[in-house]
């Protein structure tokens, strides 16, 4: 930035301009380009004591730059002429100082933020001091603690603009002279955006007279504010009203009272995010822009939006429309409709939108071919549609178009050659065939960003030497890296994943670089996983020092990894699982401080893990499927206080489980199956938090592919884009011995549990039904004793289940979702559980379960007994009873006596009768 600064004079310098007559320093216009593509920047911990020397100095700019965290020099002060300061995105930190007061000429004051809330006000009277105060932006520094804060709407006569967004500031700190509107009337710009209002809005706005700017984004609840539209109402003045995320609801735009669709001066309104539904209502006034995306609007969109004849920039992406695309009004610069539910052809009557510029339609149901549009075209976003036909010439023709994304679609045919001063061109996911060459890129001269993956007849043949994002992959691309790509500058950006690329990485580009202007990419990387790449990772990767990202997975490589790796100090991702790679893994990868994400399984690493990993922040670690021996580490759990996955699946690891895991909070999946660790579980897993609540892992970027080998519902599954969804805890084919604890059946996260193939006794906790999220559950191969909990029935999402091979007995539970694991080999190998469906029936076993039931039965034994007495004694009286009257009544003795012959003489004669039939028929058969 200075490099400029040479020799004496330094009126002559960049950058630094003079009074013509007196030759005084009087502006010093030092803006870096810190985040942005051109990094060219100050870099320092504080401000040279110099600067304080340019008594005439009238305008500073030391915005975009990297003071690292400095505070903002006292001295400053004492630059009395200064009118315009600008501090703003200079990383600074601390308390401002009040010696800016002294600033009697300052108009223009900005210490602002994008991000970073480390600048702090802890009184605001030293803003009384700037009595030619016009615009002031304090966006994003603390004022949450600041004392006079009032003092900034209220006693600057002078203040036209006021910028207090991401302040922490409630409407508490602006009461106490609301009562004062001396300079609330001049005021043209407020925005408190993003800060912590309650209540009804505060009164003050009545009195800004000329308020033009008003944003209070994501500060209100409007649900709860009734009010507001007839105070707006009051500021004719009103041009510009920003209320996105304000929970403003359908009422809002009623017929029946006062709303936003009807204020009469308003040129742009911004509600999106909102809570709106229904359909669109119809807007009046003088509109320019308006933004409703992301409520919940539905039905088609109106044709009133058409007599909107001013209207300029219109976005209702993010809703629920539905129907045809409608005719808009001729002044369209803007339009969104995308991530809706349009459906239909592109209507060619957005082609005769000429003053259209930006054109988004992605992410709904469209059909037919791509129509002829406006000249003055700069972005077209088509992408996520069903859209056919092949890429239309006439795009080529468009002279300003800079931006074309028709991915995801049903186009066939080739790639145009022609195609304008494209900078980012993605075709990715069509059916577009042919041969992409030099003639292509002959007249892309400006194209930074290439995306074709996933096109299986595309063929390339090109050497596209100012790119900065190339996406090839899934392309069915074959063969070794062609010599011409070693000769090209590096490619920030390069994604060459799931092809048939093989042969080594040598040809990797090296002539020079584009890194100085990294247009639209944020993190350099290189994805190359999933080809047939074979020998050595070569060293020249080494001087890649830019690189974020490093996937190298699912390859054939061979040799140790480089220790030049240390070089790579931006490293954030680095995936070498699935190759052929061997040794210990170097010390080296230690001191890459960056490093937050290490996936070396699946290859022949061996050794003991470095001590010097522990200076890594670490939130994956996968090291699974390897060799790797000796103790797991205590500093895993001391130092690496933030894993999400800890994963040494396989290896030949000694010694316990260590009882410093369990202050990885976060942690939600822990794999150290298949090891020889020995010990018992440590009872304090059950405080992993990661594993209570059952939430979503981190991403880690654009273009990774977090892909996770997890032993689920008895087989090894690869997780990909759902591995995020995944609490597992996986303990199995290990020597560990007691009982399981209690304390794990609080992981109501947790989906899968495996503790097989140990030697655990005790019993199967009681509360195991608290586990409500597993869906996969092995305790087989142990020797657990004692009863299934009836608990267990409580798992309703359990789809998987395996207590074979252990000495459980008693009922097997039933009930709720038990009822569909029917397979016999769940229980098999404990010879003691009872079922209809095993080999011992519960019917001639006694119930473990009944026993509640006996035990109550058991209670009523003196009422069984006196119910057998009631029957003896009945019986022997009805008996005696009859006796009695026989021996007493002669005349019923009697009628009994000869009532008993004659039924004795009836079956005597019957009897006699069947026998003589019977030696008849005999007699018959004989003769």
């Amino acid at each position: 930035m200075l490099s400029s600064w040479i020799g004496n004079d330094c009126c002559r310098w960049e950058k630094v301009t003079c009074n013509g007559v007196t030759g005084n320093v009087e502006s010093l216009i030092l803006r870096g380009t810190l985040g942005f593509s051109l990094h060219e920047y100050l870099l320092g911990k504080e401000v040279s004591i110099s600067l304080g020397d340019l008594g005439h100095l009238k305008y500073l700019d030391l915005s975009m730059n990297d003071f690292q965290g400095s505070q903002i020099p006292k001295f400053i002060g004492s630059l009395k002429q200064l009118t315009y300061l600008n501090l703003s995105n200079a990383k600074f930190s601390g308390i401002i100082p009040h010696h800016i007061g002294n600033l009697s000429s300052l108009t223009t004051l900005d210490p602002s933020s994008f991000y970073e809330k480390k600048l702090v006000a802890d009184d605001m009277i030293w803003i009384f001091g700037l009595t030619s105060l016009e615009h002031l932006h304090l966006n994003v520094v603390n004022l949450s603690g600041a004392r006079n804060l009032d003092i900034v709407l209220y006693m600057i006569p002078s203040l036209k603009e006021v910028s207090l967004s991401a302040c922490g500031i409630s409407n508490a700190d602006l009461g106490p002279l609301q009562n004062s509107s001396t300079s609330l009337s001049k005021i043209k710009h407020l925005d408190l955006s993003y800060n912590y209002f309650k209540g009804e809005l505060p009164h003050f706005f009545q009195n800004m007279t000329s308020l033009q700017f008003l944003d209070l984004s994501s500060t209100f609840d409007f649900s709860q504010t009734w009010n507001f539209v007839n105070t707006l109402s009051m500021i004719p003045s009103l041009l510009e009203l920003r209320l996105k995320n304000c929970n403003i609801n359908e009422t809002y735009l009623s017929h029946t009272l006062h709303n936003f669709s009807t204020l009469p001066n308003i040129h742009h309104l911004d509600l999106s995010s909102n809570e709106l539904r229904g359909p669109i209502p119809t807007f009046h006034g003088k509109l320019t822009k308006l933004y409703l995306s992301g409520n919940f609007l539905n039905g088609s969109i109106p044709e009133s939006l058409g007599k909107l004849r001013l209207l300029q920039v219109l976005d209702l992406s993010g809703n629920k429309l539905t129907g045809h695309i409608p005719s808009f009004p001729e002044k369209l610069i803007e339009l969104d409709l995308s991530g809706n539910y349009l459906n239909g052809s592109i209507p060619e009557s957005l082609g005769n939108l000429r003053l259209l510029q930006v054109l988004s339609l992605s992410g709904n149901k469209l059909t037919g071919p791509i129509p002829k549009l406006t000249r003055k075209l700069t972005e077209l976003r088509i992408s996520h549609n069903y859209l056919n036909g092949s890429i239309p010439e006439f795009l080529g023709k468009l002279r300003l178009l800079r931006v074309i994304d028709l991915s995801s679609n049903e186009l066939t045919g080739p790639i145009p050659t022609l195609l304008g001063e494209l900078r980012s061109l993605d075709v990715s996911y069509n059916s577009l065939e042919g041969v992409v060459s030099e003639s292509h890129f002959a007249n892309l001269s400006m194209l930074k960003d290439l995306n074709a993956a996933s096109n299986s007849k595309l063929t390339f043949n090109v050497s596209p030497e100012k790119l900065q994002r190339l996406d090839l992959s899934n392309a069915t691309i074959s063969g070794p890296l062609p010599t011409w790509f070693r000769k090209i500058p590096i490619i920030p950006f390069i994604n060459l994943s799931h092809n048939n690329l093989s042969g080594p990485l040598i040809n990797l580009p090296s002539g020079g670089t584009n890194i100085d202007d990294l247009w639209g990419v944020s993190s350099p990387s290189l994805f190359l996983q999933n080809n047939n790449f074979n020998e050595s990772i070569p060293k020249s990767l080494c001087k890649r020092i830019d690189l974020v990202y490093i996937d190298l997975s699912t390859n054939r490589l061979t040799g140790k990894i480089p220790k030049c790796f240390k070089n790579l100090h931006k490293l954030f991702v680095l995936k070498l699982s699935s190759n052929v790679l061997r040794g210990i893994i170097p010390s080296s990868i230690g001191h890459i401080s960056s490093l937050g994400s290490l996936s070396l399984n699946d290859n022949n690493f061996s050794g003991e893990l470095p001590a010097v990993f522990w200076n890594l922040r670490l939130r994956v670690l996968d090291l699974g499927d390897n060799a790797f021996s000796g103790k797991i580490p205590e500093w895993i759990g001391e130092k690496m206080t933030s894993l999400l996955v800890f994963r040494l699946h396989n290896n030949n690891f000694t010694g316990g489980i260590p009882q410093s895991l369990c202050t990885n909070l976060e942690l939600q999946i822990l794999d150290v199956a298949r090891n020889n660790l020995a010990g018992t579980i440590p009872h304090c897993l059950g405080e992993l938090q990661g594993m209570v609540i059952n939430h979503t892992l981190a991403t880690f970027g654009e273009g990774t592919e977090e892909r996770l080998i997890q032993v689920m519902k008895g087989v090894s599954l690869e997780y990909t884009n759902t591995w995020s969804f995944i609490t597992n805890t996986d303990l199995s084919s290990n020597k560990l011995v007691g009982d399981i604890p209690v304390e794990l059946t609080t992981l109501q996260g947790l989906v899968g549990l495996n503790l097989s193939n140990n030697h655990l006794s005790g019993c199967i906790p009681d509360h195991i039904g608290n586990m409500t999220a597993l869906i996969s559950l092995d305790l087989s191969g142990n020797e657990l004793g004692g009863p299934i909990p009836p608990s267990i029935s409580a798992l309703t999402f359990l789809s998987h289940l395996n207590l074979s091979n252990n000495n459980l007995s008693g009922r097997i539970p039933t009930g709720n979702q038990l009822q569909t694991l029917i397979d016999p080999s769940i229980y098999g190998g404990n010879k003691h559980l009872c079922r209809a469906s095993l080999p011992k029936n519960c019917s001639s076993h006694e119930d473990p379960t009944a026993e509640p039931k006996k035990k109550h039965e058991a209670t009523h034994e003196p009422n069984k007994v006196w119910f057998y007495i009631d029957i003896m004694c009945g019986s022997a009286t009805g008996f005696w009873g009859v006796i009695v009257v026989l021996i007493l009544k002669k005349q019923w003795r009697h009628k009994l006596f000869m009532f008993a012959e004659e039924t004795m003489d009836k079956i005597h004669v019957a009897i006699m009768v069947r026998v003589n039939k019977m030696k008849r028929r005999r007699e018959a058969i004989q003769s």
